[in-house]
């Protein structure tokens, strides 16, 4: 096939130059939408924007999804348990910003302890780590005693931001990471923290299911809302503490 990269939708099974409306999702699996395409910052940009995002293993083609319903967490909204308020008191955290995605991007995709493969693989690394250099991906790290220990990171789409993952190597380092990355976000008015997808982590911490279209309309009014910039990201309000 020659020229640009294009989308099949695979609910039509008909090809295209753009990403399908996230209505032809299927529902099994739940929120497949189209394969194919590329993993170029624009395409990236607006595949977040209306609520796509890539996910796919090694070895398949690249596919983008949108599910049904939708996990979200209102950053005013987290839930900090009694087990986090201790950890919290018993060891010193320290927060920083876009200090160093590289290394959180990458030890998201180390593979985890069930699983000896990862979906973040070498294209999906260097397409965020670009979308990073434009100032639309950023990361928060949570540090301890020097040693980077937890952090997230994701892709900004107004005044929400899409969580892509994030990892922990002590206790509590993603909970805490969390909570920060939900002070911070409230504290610039974004409307959303996306979540994708629910697992008991996220539930515990007080996200919560939106049908799609819920979540698209926030999405959309979002985009319209004057949002953190993104050289914010270089100056934490917090000045380096969780909350």
């Amino acid at each position: 096939m020659t020229g640009a990269p294009r989308f099949l939708c695979l609910a039509t099974q008909t090809l295209s130059d753009r990403l399908p409306s996230p209505s032809l999702a299927l529902t099994e699996p739940d929120g497949l939408l189209a394969a194919g395409g590329s993993l170029a910052p624009a395409v990236l940009r607006e595949a977040y924007q209306r609520g796509i995002f890539p996910w796919f293993s090694e070895g398949q083609p690249l596919l983008w999804w949108s599910p049904d319903p939708r996990t979200v967490i209102e950053p005013a909204s987290l839930h900090v348990s009694r087990s986090l308020q201790r950890s919290l008191r018993r060891h010193s955290w320290q927060i920083t910003l876009d200090r160093a995605f590289g290394a959180v991007i990458r030890a998201c995709a180390a593979p985890r302890s069930e699983t000896a493969g990862t979906w973040l693989c070498e294209d999906m690394v260097a397409a965020y780590e670009t979308l990073h250099r434009l100032g639309h991906a950023h990361s928060l790290e949570c540090w301890r005693e020097g040693a980077l220990v937890g952090g997230i990171y994701g892709v900004r789409a107004g005044a929400v931001f899409c969580g892509e993952s994030m990892f922990s190597r002590v206790t509590d380092a993603s909970k805490v990471a969390m909570l920060a990355l939900c002070r911070r976000l409230n504290h610039w008015g974004f409307a959303l923290l996306d979540c994708q997808v629910a697992n008991p982590h996220l539930m515990s911490m007080g996200s919560r299911e939106v049908p799609r279209q819920d979540f698209l309309r926030v999405l959309a009014d979002a985009a319209l809302a004057r949002a953190v910039s993104p050289q914010a990201w270089q100056m934490d309000p917090f000045e380096g503490r969780v909350e």
